[in-house]
């Protein structure tokens, strides 16, 4: 099975999600709009990114060959945030999901690194279609959604979470 350890595009390196990204979890799993749109991880220190890497993370990639990368912007190296390729308990399908430090929203960093994702997906991995999930009330992520192709099949609700999630679909020749 191949291992995909990077991807790039125009601005971003696309890196599997590793230990030293234990920083970027950290903060990224605690910014307010990841708490309310996606939820609590209890992530609340180093040692807890650290095991989220190695208990959640990596053991998809080892199996796989896909899952979370840290998403490294090219001119300085910043680490702005995470996308991947998830799969996901109660959830049929990979998942494609994706969140930005605050101050790297609404630059295009997420719909960058997403398209390239979807790319890889298709013509790399050999998905033959890529779902994705979110909360009604997370506008900019439907958004997003639905601007990469995205369209909408029903609500679903994952494990253990009484939220209503709408649950979207992409096909390759739907992007």
């Amino acid at each position: 099975m191949p291992l995909f350890t990077e991807f790039e595009t125009e601005r971003l390196w696309l890196k599997v999600t590793d230990l030293p990204d234990a920083g970027l979890i950290l903060e990224l799993l605690n910014t307010p709009k990841w708490l309310e749109f996606i939820g609590d991880r209890k992530v609340y220190s180093i040692a807890d990114a650290e095991n989220y890497i190695l208990e959640r993370i990596r053991p998809q990639y080892e199996r796989l060959g896909y899952a979370n990368y840290t998403l490294i912007r090219k001119s300085d190296g910043a680490k702005l945030g995470c996308c991947g390729l998830y799969d996901r308990v109660g959830l049929e399908g990979v998942d494609l999901g994706f969140g930005l430090l605050p101050a790297y929203e609404g630059q295009g960093y997420a719909r960058e690194a997403a398209q390239r994702l979807i790319e890889a997906a298709f013509n790399e991995i050999g998905l033959p279609e890529l779902t994705a999930i979110t909360t009604d009330a997370n506008a900019a992520s439907r958004k997003l959604l639905e601007r990469l192709g995205f369209q909408f099949e029903r609500i679903v609700h994952l494990p253990d979470d009484p939220e209503p999630l709408l649950y979207l679909k992409l096909r390759p020749n739907d992007s």
